[in-house]
Order: C-alpha cells, then structure tokens, then sequence
C-alpha cells in the first residue's frame, strides 16, 4: 500500500513538473504556444482590412482608416483601384456632433445613390447575435451638416436605416414599427402604427434570425414610393426563460419568445404601404401563415410587384412568388421540391430588365445556377457538370459573364469561376492554380475588381486588390505579414489532409495534426473536432484562428487533433451526399464518425486506441456526446461545449427542416437525442455551457445532468453564467475556458507518445 501511494505521489509530481515546465518554457520559447499569448493577448491578431464598400459606378471604394490627425478617430477614404490615389473625403474632424468634442465611432456605413449624403450608424446595441440597435446619423457632403435621425428617439433605439434610392427619406424600424424621415424638413412619418411585443413590423423574431438570417425586414420600392415589409405576429409562441441570477441582488427573468419542434410558430405576412403613410396593402396567399415561413422577400425589378421565397413548415417545397403590389394578388412562378428539404435561394438577380432571374436548384442532383424566365415557364441550366455551385459571387449582365465559387475536384477548397450567361462555352477558373485552400471575394459592381482574400489551413490570410478576369494582383490590402511571421516561427509540422474509406464506397475528408517531433514508432492520444451537422464544415483547407492555435498547443503537449467530415455536412460533393441524414440526424453521423476511427486505427498505427478523445460545440456538442455515450468502446473522453441534448428541446426551422415533426418521426428523434444513450456512459465526459444560451438553452444539459444521475454516471460539468452560446462574455472567459479544456486533457486524456 505505502509502495503504491509512493508511486502515485511521484506520478501526480513528475505530472505537474510536466506541466510547470511547459508553460515555463512556453514563456521564454517563441516556438512554443501558450494559453495566455494565444487569448490573453493580440500576438496572432490578424489584420483586417475595410470594411470597405464599393462604388455603384465601379470608380472606387471607401473604406475607414485611423486618423492622423488624432489616435483613435477614423476617417473614410476613398481610393481610386487603377491608380491607387489615396483621398480623404470624409475626415473624423466633420464628423463631430455640434456641442461633442469626439467623432462619432462608426460601427457601419452606407451612401445614398447620388454620394452625396452618408448614413452613420454608432453607439449600437446587441439584439440576439448582432448589434443592429443604435443610433443613426446624416451626414450631408454639401452643405457639412451632421444630423441625428429619430427625432427625440431614445439612444440606440433605430433598426436598419437606410436611404430612399432617390435619396429624400430614410426609412427605420424601431420598437417594431416602420418610420420614414424627410430630409429635407426632417418630419417623421409612423407607417405602421400596431407594432409591439406581439406584433412586429420591419424586422424579426429569435427563429427567424437565427434559422433564415434575416433581420432587416423591410425594403424600399425602386420608385421610393412604397415600402415592402414583413410582419410577424407571435401570439401564441410559448416563452421560455433565462434567469440572470449575477448582475442584481435577486434573479431578473428574461422571457424569450423560441418555438421548440413542434410548437407554434408565429404568423408571418408581407404589405406595402405607402411613403406618405395610410393602409398597408397584404399580400394574399393560401394557408395557414403559421406553418409556412415567407424565408425571402424584395422588389421584383420594379415598383409594382414584389417577389418571395414562400417555404411549408416541412421545408421540402419553395414556392417563387409574385405579388402585384396594387392589388395584393399573388401567383406562384416556380415550385422547387425535394424529398428531403430546399434550401432558401440567397441568389436571385434579375435580368433582361425583369425579364428573367438567375436560380440555384439541385433538382439535377447537384447545386447549379440556372435562369428562369419572369413566367416561370422557361429554366435553363448555366453551369452543367457533376459538380457544386457554392455561391454566386457577381452577374455581369452587360459583358455576359455569371461569377462563382466552386471547388470540383476538392471538396476542401474555395475557387474563383466564371461562365457564360447564355450557357455557351465551359467554365473558367480565375483563381491561379498555384493558390490551393480558400478564397473569398467581394467583387466590384463591374465586376473589373474584387477584393480578395485567401489562407491555407496552415497559413493566415492575405487579403488583395485584384483586376479581374485576369487576377492580376494591383497591391495588397492586408498581408498580414506580422502574424505570418510569428506563427512560421512555432515549432509544427504541415498539417494532413486525407480521404479514409469507411466501406461501401464512402470516403470522408479529414485532417490531422502531429507533434513537430512526431514519431511513427510510438503511439500517441488522438483528439478528433467535431461538428458533423448540417450547417457546417470542419474539414477546410483555411486559416482556423484562435481554434488552429488552441489545437497547435496540443500537438506542442503531444496529441494528435483530427477531424473528419460525416456525411450529411454542408460539403460541395452533390445532393446525395448533403441529404442523406434526413430524419436522422445524430444516427448517421455519429455511425460515420465511429467507422472512420475504425479505420484510421487500422490504418495508422501510431494511434494510442487506449487514448481516444473528441470534443465540439453546439451541433459538434451533440455529436460529442453521442460518440461517447453510442461508441463506449471507442471513445474515452469527451467535451461537450454548449450541446443539444434531446432534439425536441431546439427551435422549430431548424430541427424540423432536416428531421421532419416530431409526431411523424418519434423513433428519428429519440435515436438521433444523445440523451437517450446518457446510461452508456463509460468514459470521462466535461458538460460546458453557459446558463445565458438564448440559442441552445442551459435546460439542454440541465436535462442531460438529470439523466446522468438517474443512470448513476460519473460526469464533470463548467456552467459560466449569462454567457450566450458563445460563451465569451464577461472578463477573462475565453482564456478561463480554453484553460478549463486544457486541464480536462491533460487529466483525462494523457499527452505525450509512448512506446508500443
């Protein structure tokens, strides 16, 4: 006994000189990565350039830049792409309110038509994910004037503003009402008059935002003489309730208006109404608004009708519609459907003056931009081939040529391309071949320049001006040299991607990164990073961020980190594979990822099978748990950050869309629920997550605790309280928790290689 406490002492000594000793040299080593230099600190900062907006005529863009004249203002700068003439046309000195003595800090800016007028908007507020509450104000370039929209409007209180396309009014949202400004007298005109916490006009509830991304929910005619919006009703969805128990001295209960699958929805409609104000004209549509969602909406080319993405509660049909905006008539001019569900379409554009708009379907079995005449009656395919448009990046529909991204032959990767609009030719990639990984860009009306930005999952980005269709590099924008630098300076070896066949002629896409003193005769604790929903990728070939340097310290302690993408993720590798999870969300995938471990142990032998562990947030959350709680024998530690325990406990759009109603498919949804395998639990498992999650609620994992005791499993658990599903609120929490995942590791799942 005194032999075996000795030993055990020495163990837990030898332990935590392994571990003063790392961070001690961490400290002094810039080769070695820190907790504290990765999140307490802007060493590995990137640049950032913008934001930046292009000019409709394509002659410039403008963007903000610290001030020389005082630390800590900004002035707008508008740069000439050709030549690359730098000018301030907006200095911060013009933008100080009459009475202040600081500049107004611009969180966001847009110019109305003609330039001659900016809209500001600052000292903003957050609603759910985004702070879109704030102030707004006017700036006029002629006359220098500076003046505050809203009249006596409380601070922070506008949502949304943004100029009439002939440039006489604003139009805002506040407290669920639409307003117009003149400004030329600046009289304010209430559209809407019936707006409140049930009723909301011009902008969205928490589903609405979180599922579809729509927040700003009003849109102003071509002609400036109407104004198109939604209008939510939600009686009816039931509230849930956080409690804030820390920032008083008794607990404030904060009611959330979330329907759960399978609850009620809220009734959702679209009018006009007039500039001058009067009756909203409603647009009429058959069935019942609270189980179908209108997911788009704009001006259809025109002032006299509207057209909108109408989806069914099942989401498995798309309705294009037309609206006449005089009579509030409606037909529908193309109907897409699938067996499983449609995504909403982010890329329609009109062309031919109205006469036809460009579509993305799957109907062939992959995702491919068509265009579609004004009737509907005629849709031809542009971009043919086996394989994924990613998303429409511009149309140029003067020089004829459809813009996108796409990656064909590596579902990891990002590239720029282009097609004809009349369908004519074969695809062109402007991207250079000698730039593997990920590219973004924002390109110029004209579609002459873009702004583009590129990284490697091992190398940070650079963003550039680049002259298309040629991709010529006119100078750089952000090079991020600095960071580039510091990270080529850290001790690491490149990371691997890889294909591994889990039988039946399915091969999934994964990554792995070794210790830089990696060896293959010795065996070494894996810890996989996982997502694996529906809504995204973790096998990319791109700069990661804070989460690449977390995972880089760990290979500097001696894991390998692996990820691999299941079936049913967001990836370019057609229909088939994206929707072959329908109803069953959390079965397949968590299949998929335990048959790719299976594999890659035979596969690599360097694996430490006694040493498995997996850990991701939200949706990766879930599929934690799940690995730990279906596959005892394969995993041994398991960190849920901020999961869904029971599929029933999340938002209606969401979960139904990929896993139908719960009454139609009882059995997907209990075997799909982690919770349900709770009693399985063999391992170690650390339960995280913040009682603040608007978006996955503490009741998830509250859940999840009950039915770990009631099976008298063995568990560690963190809640941070108020902290939103982010968890990165308050002081220190980002550098708290990543500390807390360190530990747990290290603890549970022992770094470092050992013989075979």
């Amino acid at each position: 006994m005194c032999k075996k406490r000795t030993a055990s002492i020495l163990s837990l000594w030898m332990f935590l000189f392994f571990i003063v000793s790392s961070l001690c040299a961490q400290k002094t080593d810039p080769s070695l990565l820190s907790l504290e230099r990765i999140f307490s600190s802007r060493e590995f900062a990137s640049q950032r350039f913008g934001p930046a907006r292009w000019l409709k005529d394509g002659t410039g863009y403008t963007t903000l830049e610290s001030s020389k004249a005082k630390q800590g203002d900004r002035d707008i700068i508008r740069y000439n792409p050709e030549t690359g003439r730098r000018e301030i046309i907006i200095s911060s000195k013009r933008l100080i309110p009459k009475g202040e003595s600081k500049p107004l800090r611009i969180s966001n800016y847009s110019w109305s038509q003609d330039r001659k007028l900016l809209l500001i908007f600052t000292n903003t507020k957050r609603v759910w994910r985004q702070n879109t509450r704030g102030d707004y104000w006017v700036l006029d370039l002629t006359s220098w004037k500076l003046r505050k929209l809203g009249g006596d409007a409380e601070p922070s209180t506008l949502m949304f503003a943004k100029f009439s396309p002939d440039g006489r009014h604003v139009g805002f949202v506040k407290k669920n009402n639409i307003f117009v400004e003149d400004l030329s007298n600046h009289q304010i005109t209430q559209l809407t008059k019936d707006g409140s916490p049930i009723i909301i006009n011009g902008t969205f509830d928490w589903v609405y935002e979180e599922e579809f991304s729509l927040r700003d929910g009003f849109r102003w005619s071509p002609d400036s003489q109407s104004i198109a919006y939604w209008q939510l009703d939600t009686e009816g969805v039931r509230d849930f309730y956080l409690i804030n128990n820390t920032d008083s001295l008794y607990p404030r209960i904060i009611p959330i208006q979330y329907p759960k699958v399978g609850e009620k929805n809220s009734s959702c409609r679209i009018g006009v109404v007039s500039v001058k104000g009067g009756e909203t004209r409603w647009f009429r549509v058959k069935g019942d608004p609270r189980n179908n969602y209108i997911a788009r909406m704009d001006w259809a080319a025109n002032s006299k009708e509207i057209v909108f993405q109408r989806l069914n509660r099942l989401q498995n049909t798309n309705q294009v519609m037309l609206g006449d905006a005089q009579t509030g008539r409606t037909r529908t001019i193309l109907t897409e459907r699938d067996k499983a569900w449609v995504d909403v379409v982010n890329d329609l554009q009109w062309l031919d003056d109205g006469g036809r708009f460009t579509w993305v379907s799957e109907r062939d079995g992959w995702r491919h931009v068509y265009h579609v005449s004004r009737s509907g009656k005629k849709l031809t395919l542009l971009t043919p081939g086996e394989f994924d448009v990613i998303s429409v990046q511009s149309v140029n529909e003067k020089d004829g040529w459809l813009y996108y991204i796409a990656s064909p032959d590596n579902p990891t990767q990002r590239y720029l391309y282009r097609f004809r609009l009349d369908g004519s030719g074969k695809a062109e990639r402007l991207t250079p071949q000698s730039q593997s990984g990920a590219h973004r860009y924002r390109i110029s009306p004209d579609s002459k320049w873009a702004f583009h930005t590129y990284s490697s999952f091992d190398n940070p980005p650079v963003t550039e001006l680049v002259r298309l269709p040629e991709h010529k590099v006119v100078r750089p924008l952000a090079d991020n040299s600095a960071l580039r630098k510091k990270v080529n300076q850290l001790k690491r070896r490149p990371t691997e991607f890889f294909r591994v066949d889990i039988g039946d002629g399915v091969r999934l896409d994964g990554w792995c990164m070794k210790p830089h003193d990696f060896d293959p005769e010795k065996r070494y604790p894996v810890l996989f990073y996982v997502y694996g929903e529906p809504a995204g990728q973790t096998v990319l070939d791109r700069w990661g961020g804070n989460r690449y340097l977390w995972h880089l310290l760990l290979t500097h302690q001696g894991y390998c980190v692996m990820s691999i993408d299941n079936r049913g993720t967001p990836a370019p590798r057609g229909r088939a594979w994206r929707k072959i999870i329908y109803r069953q969300i959390g079965i397949l995938a968590s299949a998929d990822q335990a048959a790719a471990i299976r594999a890659i142990i035979k596969r690599w032998p360097y694996v430490d099978l006694t040493r498995i562990g997996v850990w991701g947030w939200s949706g990766g959350g879930s599929m934690s748990l799940n690995a730990i709680f279906r596959y005892p024998e394969l995993y041994h530690t398991a960190i849920a950050v901020a999961p869904v325990s029971n599929q029933r406990f999340y938002d209606t759009i969401y979960q139904e869309r990929y896993m139908g109603l719960p009454k139609d498919n009882k059995e997907g949804f209990e075997k799909g629920s982690p919770i349900t395998y709770a009693h399985q639990l063999k391992g170690n498992l650390l339960l995280v997550h913040g009682t603040g999650d608007d978006n996955v609620h503490y009741q998830s994992s509250e859940a999840l605790i009950n039915a770990l005791i009631s099976a008298n499993r063995r568990f560690s658990m963190m809640s941070y309280p108020n902290r939103s599903h982010g968890i990165y609120e308050g002081k220190n929490t980002t550098r708290h928790l990543y500390e807390l995942l360190t530990w747990y590791l290290n603890e549970n799942l022992p770094p470092g290689a050992s013989s075979r």
